[in-house]
């Protein structure tokens, strides 16, 4: 599959994503009394990976998340010279989501992007008031389990077709465990895109939402390579080409 296919379905994937993670806190999750609150905007992240996966993982490999594909490149699963595009392409699919949701939000009277817009934030912008260093070891833990959690459910000796599944589940449980700590992040596409919207505050904390993430995922790719891996070739640099 060419590159430029590739990245397009992880634009249009990443889109999604934070489409319909972030919308779902921006929109339903404020709704008076019916509102989803922390599990349903929990399952909706988990949901737009999964039938993500299943609709573009046969494309690009559903990453989504730039930290995923550092993960996936130090664990020997993705050639480095695909990480750039596919980083591009997130980050800009996260972006395009963060306004086209923001044109549909400022539709409703009273909305302010000093509600947060789903940004990520530690310390005062903690949604539970958590501290830097207590958000920065729940980013760095979190990535590197969904690093494990990916590998593992991708693996070559793994049930086959049932990766997604797995993979969205996670994504669900760890916005279960971390919404309270950093409006869960473990991903610096979907952190970059509402921050550049909210501006201020949001932009200069963003930097533990690249940091953090990046560090987890070579730490899952690391424990997963070298501890569980099965016996396989490398990612050749003519299937790079392909």
């Amino acid at each position: 599959m060419p590159l430029s296919k590739r990245a397009a379905a992880e634009f249009f994937g990443t889109f999604w994503l934070v489409f319909g993670g972030c919308g779902s806190a921006v929109v339903a999750a404020a709704f008076p009394s019916l509102g989803i609150g922390f599990v349903g905007v929990a399952l909706a992240f988990g949901l737009t990976l999964l039938t993500m996966a299943f609709a573009i993982g046969h494309i690009s490999g559903c990453h989504l998340n730039p930290a995923v594909s550092v993960g996936l490149v130090v664990g020997k699963r993705f050639p480095l010279r695909d990480l750039l595009p596919y980083v591009v392409a997130q980050v800009a699919g996260g972006i395009a989501a963060s306004g086209v949701l923001y044109l549909i939000a400022r539709g409703k009277e009273g909305f302010s992007l000093a509600g947060g817009f789903a940004s990520n934030g530690y310390g005062a912008h903690s949604p539970g008031g958590y501290s830097l260093e207590s958000c920065f070891i729940a980013e760095v833990v979190l990535t590197a389990f969904f690093l494990l959690v990916i590998h593992g459910s991708t693996d070559e000796r793994a049930p086959k077709g049932f990766a997604p599944i797995a993979i969205g589940l996670c994504l669900t449980l760890i916005h279960l465990i971390s919404i309270p700590i950093t409006n869960t992040s473990v991903n610096p596409a979907r952190s970059t895109a509402p921050a550049l919207f909210v501006g201020g505050w949001a932009i200069s904390q963003l930097w533990l939402f690249w940091v953090a993430p990046i560090l987890g995922g070579i730490i899952g790719g690391l424990i997963s390579q070298y501890f569980f891996a099965a016996p396989q070739e490398p990612v050749r640099e003519e299937m790079a080409r392909s």
